[in-house]
Parts: structure tokens; sequence; C-alpha cells
């Protein structure tokens, strides 16, 4: 029973589809809920340091139901994003109602949506990759496959990686200078990958050209089927989907910098690079993200069985409170610059 755990985390698609059938101030359910109950929650649960015994690992790697809760999340992503583009296209709507559906769904699509397809995104299986695409195609960031696999992870916790915040740089600032040097990095290494295999720009493995042809197309299919309303709640709740995520990568390697060698390459990424959390109602929502520190020191290793490391640095809070903190910068600073280990402040 413990496994069935991860079914919490279908809790903001559940709150969002009642927002989407109940209208009225129900839309605001899914905000509510995501950063207010569960930081509130967070408060109350106890931490969890635990981690599993070889024997329960392997046990866990056994199972499918683990695989199958991840793959569950694009049939309900997409028929959020379908059920929301019929109500905010062919119902009567106030304002407040429509602003409150493109928060909802834009938060399903960052939380069930990017989340889940990062997960996807480190399988070895083609399958589980389209997946993952699949996933990000709502909030317009499939670009993220390529940067964070390719990038982010040779990077992460170095002036070179724009997923990683820089030591008093507010959230604000980090939604503008990590979206577009992700965007174009993406770029850069689908243009070097290309170079190295030989093949040409408009070549069938240019994934970045089929990324937004796809994501051109998606739009035009919504323009004609659902006219400006449903192009309007498409556009920005997608937006709301990947400004969730980039509020994410803030946390996670928030003023952590990797320090150089003699050769002057930079240490290898260790569990000191990411700020960890065992906070455990974050760690079932967000299906383990919060023991970042693990996923970045065995980047192979299935969300189930990440482990909590000592010497990872440890966030105050859980990651659904974190990223409310951030948005008060003023707030941030003064509980996390405090815990950045001074020699490895990012100015």
């Amino acid at each position: 029973m413990k496994d069935l755990k991860y079914i919490a985390a279908f809790s903001i698609p559940v709150m969002a589809f009642f927002g989407l059938y109940l209208k009225g101030y129900w839309v605001w359910a899914t905000p509510v809920f995501a950063f207010l109950c569960i930081p509130i929650l967070e408060l109350i649960f106890p931490v969890d340091t635990d981690n599993l015994k070889p024997d329960e690992a392997d046990n866990k790697l056994k199972q499918k139901l683990f695989d199958w809760l991840l793959y569950l999340n694009l049939p309900v992503v997409y028929g959020l994003v379908i059920y929301g583009l019929f109500t905010t296209s062919f119902s009567v709507l106030q304002t407040y109602e429509f602003v409150g559906i493109i928060f909802s769904v834009g938060i399903v699509l960052g939380v069930n949506g990017i989340n889940v397809a990062h997960e996807l995104g480190h399988r070895q299986t083609t399958n589980e990759r389209y997946l993952g695409k699949a996933l990000l195609l709502p909030a317009f960031y499939m670009h993220f496959y390529i940067e964070h696999n390719f990038g982010h992870h040779l990077h992460a916790a170095t002036p070179e990686d724009p997923a990683t915040a820089k030591y008093n740089q507010s959230v604000y600032s980090f939604w503008f200078t990590s979206t577009l040097r992700q965007y174009f990095n993406a770029w850069k290494i689908q243009l070097k990958l290309l170079k190295n295999n030989k093949k040409h720009f408009f070549s069938l493995k240019n994934d970045m050209f089929w990324y937004v042809f796809l994501q051109i197309s998606y739009v035009i299919v919504v323009v004609v089927i659902f006219g400006i309303s449903g192009l309007i709640f498409t556009i920005f709740a997608g937006i709301v989907g990947f400004i969730l995520l980039e509020t994410v990568n803030y946390i996670e390697h928030y003023g952590l910098l990797r320090l150089k060698t003699k050769s002057g390459r930079y240490e290898r990424v260790k569990e000191i690079h990411s700020w960890n959390s065992n906070h455990v109602i974050g760690r079932i929502v967000l299906y383990e993200l919060t023991r970042h520190s693990d996923h970045h020191y065995k980047t192979s290793k299935k969300y189930q069985i990440l482990d909590c490391h000592d010497e990872s640095p440890q966030m105050p809070y859980g990651y659904p409170t974190s990223m409310v903190l951030a948005m008060v910068p003023p707030l941030w600073f003064k509980i996390m610059n405090k815990r950045v280990p001074k020699t490895m402040i990012r100015n």
C-alpha cells in the first residue's frame, strides 16, 4: 500500500478537473491547493530521511506500477487541456474564471506534464522518451529534453548552466535568463549533434526542427477548432506551465557552484551541488524530484529509489513551500543565503 502513495500526485489534476466542472470561484482551487494547502501539509508532516535497503530498491525496480503511474499522466494532462479548451471557448465565463482556468491547467502542465516528462526523458527506452516529449508539447517546452539531458546535467552548478540561479538573483530575473538561454542552448546543442553525426540542418534527425513544427501545428489546430479564446488559453496555460518549471529550476541549484580543479575543469557533479528536501508531501506530489541531489549524482536512477545524502545541502522547507518563498525575494534571500556555502557562492 505504501507504493500507492504516489497516486497523491494526481491530486492537483483532480482539483483542476473539479474547478473546470464547477466553475465560479472553484477555478482557483488548484492554485490554492498547490501553493497554500500543500505547503501547510509539508509543515505538518515529518521529514523522512530514510533510504531503501538494496533488496527493497531492487524490488521496487521490478514493479511496473511506478512506471504506469507516470504513463497515466499523459491522458490526464491532455484530457484536462482539451476540457479547458472546450470550457474557455464554448462557455460563458467571467474574466476571473477564465484566468483561474489558465492557472489551474497551467499548474497541471508544470507538475504532471513537465515534471513527469523530466523523469521519462532520462529513461533508456525510446517509447518512454516519446511519452516525455509529448508531455512537454502543451507547455511549448519540447526543447527542454535536449537542453536538460545534454546541457544542464553537464553544466549544473556552473556559470555555463542557464538553469542554475546565481547567488542573490531573484526568481523573476531567473525566469527570463533561464528561459531564453535554455532555448538558444538547445539549438546550439542540436546543431553540434547534427555536425557530429554529419547530418544537415533539414535532416530528419533535427529534433529541434520537429519540436518547432509540432508546437506550431498544435497552435494552428487550436485556433482552427477553438478560435481566439482557445488560443489565449493555450498560450498562457503553457507559459504558466514552464514558469512553474523555471521556479523549480531556480530553487534546485540556487547559489551553488562547482569549483575548478588545477586542470581548469570543473569538479564532477557531487551530492553537494543540488538542494535536497525530504519533506514527504513534496516528495510524493513531485515524484521524488526533491531528492534532486541523488538525481544529479546518478541520473539513471528511477524516482522511486532515489536516496537522501547527508552531505547534500538541505532546504529548510519542501519544494512547494520554497517556490512560494521564492516569490518574495527579500524573504528568500534571508532564509537561503546563510545556507549557501561561502566557498560556493556564485556572484
